[in-house]
């Protein structure tokens, strides 16, 4: 049986020949061979990462007493093995990470196939790699141009090492906007009201929206007689991506692929990410690992490629990202009155009414074609949904019906 030092060893050893032979296989880019390496990796990575952490288990950071003018040899010994554990973990996460998300582009953006069958990339053997064809999409997610840049040997900073300064400060800038905390919003207030029941004076606690008529919502639950008090604010916050190897990742990708503007190609996709999905595909395309179904706050992010547009202000793209989730929300139970939209189209309509672009624009943003596009639009406002979801309907008058007739029985089709 190997040692633990032997096993970090073996670790380290396998994540080189897979940078090595990932590396190769980007000459010819044939995706039914990448996707069957992919997934061979991603078993072989998995069985080594449940051996080392059942192995190492949790690994407590080192003593704050500890001197580093301290020249003793054990106590060098054990931290640099302890040391050396720890970044064998590190490393094979994000090299597990890397294959989850090359796979995961993968399926978002192309059809795998033996004849007229779809097949899992899972599924795909060896012996069977020539009869499998790989069909593009016609609606993509992601970008497909990143999966070179992946750090499949899990070395992000070694990487990142052998480019020049300019994708350096590019992977800083792309990193930090990916760790920032979404700016703070309040979502409700938590009160604490006391009342009186039955002749006795009572307490209790509520959690109220932030805009709601507070002393009129409390008078139809407590009658007249009640005081009440902030006890505090319920806030959204966080950051976007809540881990750090996918943060890794798409930094190294993003910035290796164009320094210049790696942070706005990033910044647009995860726009088209949550435009194009709904919550419940988002829950398991595995594109970006732990991102958010939904935000709820401002990320800068989603402002960078719509800095130009001419009514931009702080946190546009955010807003728009977060009425989309919002009306997610209200359509659902009402999905069976468009059940002919599909969801990618559905987030272009919703777009559409959203912003001042018109559906050319719209078209070309979220990569979806135009006719499907109106098509959409049409039968969104023969559901009469666009009367419920936005207050201003003038942009959708040129797709109602022109006559007369046609339009008295849409009236009396939405009631």
């Amino acid at each position: 049986m190997t040692t633990t030092e032997e096993l970090v060893a073996q670790v380290n050893k396998i994540l080189d020949d897979i940078g090595i032979d990932m590396a190769g296989l980007f000459e010819d880019f044939d995706v039914p061979t990448l996707s069957y390496y992919l997934n061979r990796n991603l078993s072989i990575l998995s069985d080594l990462e449940e051996e080392l952490e059942r192995r190492v288990g949790e690994l407590p950071s080192s003593p704050t007493s500890y001197d580093r003018k301290n020249r003793d040899p054990h106590l060098q010994w054990v931290y640099r093995k302890k040391r050396n554990r720890i970044l064998a973990i590190e490393r094979l996460k994000a090299s597990i990470t890397a294959h989850k998300m090359a796979l995961a582009l993968i399926s978002a953006n192309y059809s795998l196939r033996i004849g007229k069958k779809e097949i899992n990339p899972g599924n795909i053997k060896q012996e069977n790699l020539g009869e499998v064809k790989a069909v593009p999409k016609q609606i993509r997610l992601g970008r497909i141009e990143i999966l070179p840049h992946l750090a499949y040997s899990g070395d992000v900073l070694r990487l990142l090492a052998r480019e020049g300064l300019e994708v350096r400060e590019s992977f800083k800038f792309i990193k930090g906007k990916l760790r920032e905390k979404g700016t703070v919003q309040t979502r409700g207030l938590r009160i604490e009201v006391e009342y009186w029941s039955e002749n006795r004076l009572k307490k209790d606690r509520i959690d109220l929206p932030a805009d709601s008529d507070i002393e009129g919502e409390l008078r139809k639950r407590y009658g007249r007689r009640f005081r009440w008090r902030v006890l505090s604010f319920v806030k959204a916050k966080g950051v976007l991506i809540n881990n750090h190897y996918t943060v890794d990742n798409l930094a190294l990708a993003y910035s290796t692929l164009d320094p210049e503007n790696g942070a706005k190609k990033l910044g647009l996709d995860l726009f088209r990410y949550y435009f194009l999905t709904s919550e419940t595909e988002r829950m398991g395309l595995g594109l970006y690992p732990d991102i958010r179904l939904c935000i709820d706050c401002h990320y800068s992010i989603f402002d960078i490629p719509f800095q130009d547009e001419p009514d931009f202000k702080t946190g546009y793209g955010s807003m728009l990202v977060m009425r989309k989730c919002e009306m997610e929300g209200m359509l659902s139970g009402r999905r069976t009155d468009i059940s002919g939209v599909p969801n990618h189209i559905l987030g272009g309509v919703l777009l559409y009414g959203m912003t001042p672009w018109d559906e050319a624009k719209v078209s070309k943003l979220l990569g979806i074609p135009r006719d499907e596009l109106e098509d959409g639009i049409r039968k969104f406002v023969i559901s009469g949904l666009h009367n419920t979801l936005f207050a201003d309907t003038g942009k959708f008058e040129k797709f109602m019906p022109k006559s007369d007739r046609a339009r008295q029985f849409l009236a009396l089709l939405q009631g």
